[in-house]
Formats: C-alpha cells, structure tokens, sequence
C-alpha cells in the first residue's frame, strides 16, 4: 500500500495555542489530529504525523526544515501533504515552507490547502497545488476530501484536470493538451470572438492576471521637517478597546491621541491581537507601537513633529478588502491633519 506524511501546527496536534508556538519540531508514528480524517478518505496509509510550532518554523525556519528533513531521510513515503492551513497566515506559511523542501528534497508529489485570504497562497501557488480552503477549521473534512481526491488521482496514475476544475489555485503552468472536441485554437478563439460581441459569457484560455499596483510615493527631502504618523496591525489599544477592534480578521480601526505622553503605559495599553503571545507587548506596548522612541526623535529633532494620534487594527485573518478600506479611511484622517510619512509597525 502507498504512504504518505502529514504535516501539522501545534495547534491542531492538540500541543496548545500560542502559547505553544514555538514548539520545535517533532515526528510521530501513527495518525494524530487531522492526520486520522485524511487518512479515512486517502487511498495510502498516513504513516508519521510531522508537528512544528508557527512560531517555530516561521522564526527558526532553516533550524525547523533542517530538522524535519532529517526526520524524514530514513521513512518511505509516497506523497507528503501539509495542512489544510485555512486563513491563519502563519500555518499556511510554514505549510508551504515545508511542503517545497520536501518536494525539492525527496521528489514526492506535495500538496497542501489555504484560504484565498492566506498569504501563503500567493507564496507558494507556483511550488505546488494549494486547494481553495475555507475560512475556518468548521471546514476542516471538506478541505481535507478536496486534497485526497486530488492526491488518489495522483497515487493511483489518474488522469488530473486543470486548476480550475480540480479546485486549486491556477499555478501559471500552460501545458499542450489534445481536446476531446478537435476544435483547433482558430475555431475557439473566432467562438469566444462572437461570444464577447454577442455580450455573451466565455472564459479566456489566457487569463490575465489583475494586478493591484500602488504609485511609490516620492521620498520625504527633510525627515527633520516632517510631521510623522505611526500605524500598527499589532492591535494596540486603550485596554477597554473603546472601538471594540476585534482580536482576529478585523473590521474596525482606532485613534488615539498621543501629544501629551512619552511613551504607552502597560495598565493602560495593551494589545488585542489573537495571533500572537500578548505577554510582551503588554507589558511594554511600545514594543509594537513605537511612541517613545518617536518622542525620543523628536527631542533629538531628527524629525519635524509627531502626529497626535496613532492609528490601530489586527492584521491577523483581516482580508485584503477589509484592509483596504480601512486604509482608505485612516488616509483621509492623515491627510486633513498635513502629515507627511507614515511608519507603520506589526508584529
């Protein structure tokens, strides 16, 4: 019988949250989390369960694939699958992280799941198939039954269909096939011609892709005479979070006024963010939001003034669209208060 080797989080191998997320890599004989629902829809027997803190791998990442490799050098193993990683931006990065090393390595077929929203998707889209995930683990067996599908065609010599129709990302790859229908590319493309003049509906065989540029903005020619603003998704915040910002994929954004302190005060700030060990950053929130060494430069006079205000919102699980528009939103505080440059700080 073919084999296979799941990877997982910390989370999901029932190790902790993040207080646990940097937990060092570690392999186990047998099924653990995930690993027992994919192996019941896998036509290969899940043989090793591969653990590794976020944090881990993603702060330690060549230590975490080294290690992982190693665990790897002496186990037989068809296909190696990661995740699925959802929305949660850290998983889905160290998913994809391991899953290129080990098909770079040990030449298996790798493939992993994402949410659109996870950055890993964009990272790693063209290294390997990455399935249309959901948001959340509520969506945990679909997302496993969509890979194993996918990874029984592959195990059993099937014959797999373009992204589109096996429902992962399009990988940028064009490969030469022979139509059943015979049509040569001059007959699909005069078709697709009377379609659009029609104003009817068709589909591209060369889809462009949409690209959300933004202009570079010209230096700043003076810091010295510059009024700085300070911005941050680490999600620092009065600690009764007055806007009620919330922990994870946030809507909402916050501003609060500055000019009279020297710095944040742990007791009266604190931070919000579901994405990472608060310990720190409550008891010093300078550390994500810089405000005392912003004084600190405008003592010195390296720059003009300091905004009265910082601008806070959780980047964690937030989508791209969401983002934007608060963007759009602080922008237009920023530019009615003559700001000229913004520092915008995370975790």
């Amino acid at each position: 019988m073919k084999k296979a080797i799941h990877y997982i989080n910390q989370f999901f191998a029932g190790i902790g949250g993040e207080e646990k997320a940097d937990h060092k890599p570690e392999i186990r004989e047998g099924l653990v989390g995930p690993a027992m629902a994919l192996n019941e829809v896998l036509d290969a027997q899940v043989t090793h369960t591969v653990i590794c803190g976020d944090n881990f791998m993603g702060s330690n990442t060549d230590e975490a694939v080294e290690m992982i490799l190693g665990f790897l050098e002496d186990k037989e193993f068809d296909i190696f699958i990661a995740g699925p990683a959802f929305q949660a931006g850290r998983y889905g990065i160290a998913c994809g992280t391991i899953a290129k090393a080990v098909k770079e390595k040990f030449g298996v077929p790798v493939l992993t799941s994402m949410h659109i929203e996870n950055p890993g998707v964009e990272m790693f889209k063209k290294d390997m198939p990455i399935f249309k995930g959901g948001k959340s683990a509520a969506k945990l067996k679909d997302d496993v039954k969509a890979m194993a599908d996918y990874a029984n065609k592959i195990l059993n010599g099937e014959k797999t269909l373009p992204a589109a129709e096996e429902g992962f990302y399009d990988r940028g790859i064009r490969a030469q096939v022979w139509l059943e229908s015979g049509k040569t590319g001059a007959q699909r493309g005069v078709e697709m011609l009377i379609k659009k003049l029609a104003g009817e509906e068709f589909i591209s065989e060369l889809p462009i892709p949409e690209k959300d540029l933004v202009a570079i903005a010209p230096p700043i020619k003076d810091l010295s005479k510059s009024k700085i603003a300070l911005i941050t998704t680490g999600g620092i915040v009065p600690v009764a979070n007055p806007d009620r910002i919330q922990s994870a994929s946030a809507t909402r954004w916050g501003r609060y006024d500055i000019s009279k302190m020297d710095r944040l005060k742990a007791g009266e700030y604190k931070t919000i963010h579901a994405g990472f060990d608060p310990a720190a950053a409550d008891a010093d929130p300078n550390v994500v939001m810089p405000v005392d060494a912003m004084k600190e430069y405008l003592k010195e006079g390296k720059i003009g003034a300091l905004h009265d205000y910082f601008y806070s919102t959780v980047g964690t699980g937030t989508t791209q669209a969401e983002a934007a528009r608060m963007g759009k939103e602080i922008v237009v505080k920023l530019k009615e208060d003559n700001v000229d440059a913004v520092i915008m700080t995370s975790t």
